[in-house]
């Protein structure tokens, strides 16, 4: 490492606050993209800001393993005896698992029977509540074999549903969902969804600014859970390839309070104010304004929901020039009153 590197990586290093330790269980005949997808989304968080650091660690019952794609994956750490109390427990899913609930499986594939148990007892005596537990495709079986879905809504591959209900009979098995939270626990179905949940999990802690910044890198839509009942702010609008309406958008959602004017946006991407209006609405459905009250009340209702201030207050911290400002923005996107929103109510 160069010195202005070195640099750099000590200056990082100052300025996390936290530290999120997170183990990554790979069974046999790891399915590859179960962990590289949500695993990129992880490596990008510690480059778009510095607050938080992922510590990953990848670990196993063996040293190494050949994967799907077969390639041999190497310094596999030995599954620990002890978890640090905040750690996510990342469970990948397994090829054979799919293959041999899929139709017209050849059913040549056989597991390693005496891995997986290693896996499944290993968390039965070391997943504790306070741990987040992180199902990606069919490594939700895994999880249900140590009997940590009891009880809890869950999801898998679509392959592997009727398995998994027969594995954990007290679980209740969701299917149509791109992801499930339940508690500290989180499923995803079938292999790329655990991008999707793992962009979830890092949108709840470093931001959604941060989380759409990740899934542009990715060059993937930022979606939500098929469960919930509606798109967020955050996220609407947000399923395009302009780079010019994204960078307006980034500046918005990085300051949604701010006086934003078409000017000044424009100016910010080098266009007329009259054709990043048209390429605004084109690309988002919306004009830069709706989508900038979007983001106030979204703001607004955190603010309502997280903190004791008063409407007044709140309404000219999200940026509107009065609580009655307030009201009319919020009324277009909601059918319940603003107060409705506090934490409690």
């Amino acid at each position: 490492m160069g010195r202005l590197e070195g640099q750099k990586a000590r200056s990082r290093s100052s300025r996390i606050t936290r530290r999120v330790p997170v183990y990554v269980v790979l069974p046999p005949r790891l399915l590859l993209l179960d962990i590289a997808g949500p695993l990129e989304v992880l490596r990008r968080a510690n480059h778009v800001q510095f607050d938080m650091y992922f510590d990953v660690h990848y670990i196993g019952p063996s040293p190494s393993l050949r994967t799907s794609i077969s390639l041999t994956v190497t310094g596999i750490q030995p599954l620990p005896n002890l978890l640090p109390e905040d750690a996510w427990i990342v469970l990948a899913g397994d090829v054979d698992e799919i293959m041999c609930a899929a139709p017209n499986a050849s059913g040549e594939a056989k597991k390693d029977g005496a891995d997986e148990k290693a896996i499944v007892e290993w968390l039965r005596n070391s997943v504790r509540p306070g741990h987040r537990l992180i199902c990606i495709c069919s490594g939700a079986l895994l999880a249900g074999r140590a009997g940590l879905l009891d009880g809890r809504a869950c999801t898998t591959h679509h392959f592997c549903c009727a398995e998994l209900a027969k594995l954990s009979p007290r679980a209740r098995v969701l299917e149509n969902r791109l992801y499930v939270q339940d508690g500290n626990c989180y499923s995803s179905a079938g292999i790329t969804t655990g991008v999707d949940l793992m962009l979830h999990l890092v949108g709840k802690l470093i931001g959604q600014v941060n989380a759409v910044a990740i899934a542009r890198y990715l060059v993937v839509y930022l979606r939500r859970s098929g469960g919930d009942p509606q798109l967020s702010p955050w996220l609407e609008g947000r399923n395009h390839m302009h780079p010019a309406v994204h960078r307006v958008q980034d500046a918005i959602a990085a300051d949604p309070s701010k006086s934003w004017s078409l000017s000044k946006l424009a100016r910010l991407v080098g266009l007329s104010n009259r054709h990043l209006s048209r390429l605004f609405h084109e690309h988002t459905g919306m004009s830069y304004m709706d989508y900038n009250n979007r983001l106030r009340v979204c703001l607004a209702r955190e603010l309502l929901s997280q903190t004791r201030l008063d409407m007044e207050r709140v309404a000219e911290r999200a940026g509107f020039s009065s609580s009655r400002q307030l009201r009319r923005a919020w009324r277009r996107l909601y059918e319940t009153a603003p107060r409705q929103a506090r934490a409690g109510a």
